[in-house]
């Protein structure tokens, strides 16, 4: 190895293993004195007479024995393209700029879209392997194509029975195995008929159809996608609370009085690089807010049982703090004096105590106050009239 080369070369491999692989890919092999990867691909190559490392389960522990391999020059397998879902990012983490170069293959998704003739910058690519299945929820409505790699075999059944389940049974799936090698083979078969067993590695196609209910992609989404104990920020307030606490991509929020998590969901739901901490004391509406994410797709909410400002010490500082319930003039006084400035907070008021303390806040610290009257028509006798709802008072502020 000279002097400044790097001494670890990350290779992507296919099932039609060195036939596939590149001159300079075939060099790197050659010249290797050990070659680690997952049993398969290490299956895939003939005898290259260096030393064979299977990577070890769980895949944390390969990256401790790579680290007793450094300066010697090792190349590690990993699937078709390694940044691409897969291990290449995780590797490149651990290991600096100077210590380690890539040689990626032909992504399974690229061979997927060949196989259809879909334009792959028209289509959505998951990474499902290590995921699961609900993180779908937010994609799925009629028309959408994306291509999902998968656990195993048996997930492509369990694919097919969690889009019948919520009403897109009549989807087509495309389960292809092995794509790119000798035991290539493609089923089509529709979602809610997916019965015969595949084997690893698998990648699905997937075009939605169905009746099934599509999640809209604007802030107020309809009460009947949560699960509520009745305490929940219903529609028409959800909507402009979220627009007051105006989400931007890797922002985090605080939920404060998490309830059925509703707030807390569509703050993930507006993009998948946001972040959302709910505190909630309550055990019953944990549960929900766990359910509720887990059934929406964003289950990286996190939820931290106890009262606030208590149970807030410890946790990343929010770019956005949302007050719905337990409001004290203690916690924004919290708030204020531990939170750095440019947090933004917004804190929704229901009973006279908790407005009178938003107004009280509002003289001294400024921010905008908007009061929130709803009314929906309702029978009244045998006519109709205008049911009105409680009014809110919302506070807005830029710490």
């Amino acid at each position: 190895m000279s002097e400044g080369a790097p001494w670890l070369v990350i290779i992507g491999l296919g099932e039609d293993g060195p036939e596939g692989l590149s001159p300079a890919s075939r060099a790197a092999l050659e010249r290797a004195e050990i070659v680690m990867g997952p049993p398969r691909h290490l299956s895939l190559l003939p005898d290259l007479g260096t030393e064979r490392v299977e990577w070890p389960v769980p895949f944390s522990d390969g990256l401790d024995l790579l680290e007793g391999f450094r300066g010697r020059r090792v190349a590690v397998l990993a699937s078709g393209d390694p940044f691409w879902f897969g291990a290449g990012s995780v590797i490149a983490r651990r290991f600096g700029p100077g210590e380690w170069r890539a040689l990626p293959g032909v992504s399974c998704f690229a061979l997927a879209a060949a196989r259809l003739g879909w334009a792959l910058d028209r289509t959505l690519c998951l990474g499902h392997h290590a995921a699961p299945l609900t993180r779908l929820r937010p994609y799925l409505a009629p028309g959408v194509r994306m291509i999902l790699t998968l656990r195993d075999g048996e997930a492509a059944a369990d694919l097919g029975g969690y889009l019948a389940g919520l009403g897109f049974g009549s989807s087509h799936l495309w389960v292809m195995e092995a794509l790119g090698g000798p035991r290539e083979r493609v089923a089509e078969v529709r979602a809610e008929a997916v019965s015969e067993e595949f084997s690893h590695p698998v990648v699905v196609a997937v075009e939605v159809a169905g009746e099934g209910a599509a999640l809209p992609r604007a802030s107020g989404i309809d009460d009947t996608f949560f699960d509520s104990d009745g305490v929940m920020t219903k529609r028409p307030v959800r909507a402009l609370t979220l627009s007051a606490l105006a989400p931007k991509p890797g922002e985090r929020l605080w939920d404060i009085g998490g309830g059925s998590g509703s707030i807390g969901i569509e703050w993930l739901l507006s993009h998948p690089s946001t972040q959302a901490v709910a505190i909630e004391p309550r055990a019953d509406r944990i549960a929900l807010i766990n359910a509720n994410a887990a059934a929406l797709g964003v289950d990286r909410l996190q939820v931290v049982a106890g009262h606030a400002p208590q149970a807030l010490a410890g946790l990343d500082a929010p770019d956005v703090v949302f007050v719905g319930g337990g409001l004290s003039a203690a916690l924004l006084d919290w708030l204020f004096a531990h939170l750095p400035g440019g947090t933004r907070l917004v804190a929704n008021a229901v009973t006279l105590e908790s407005e009178a303390q938003l107004i009280a806040a509002h003289a001294e610290r400024g921010g905008d106050l908007l009061r929130i009257e709803l009314a929906q028509a309702a029978a009244l006798g045998p006519r109709r009239g205008w049911k009105a709802a409680y009014p809110v008072v919302q506070w807005s502020v830029t710490l």
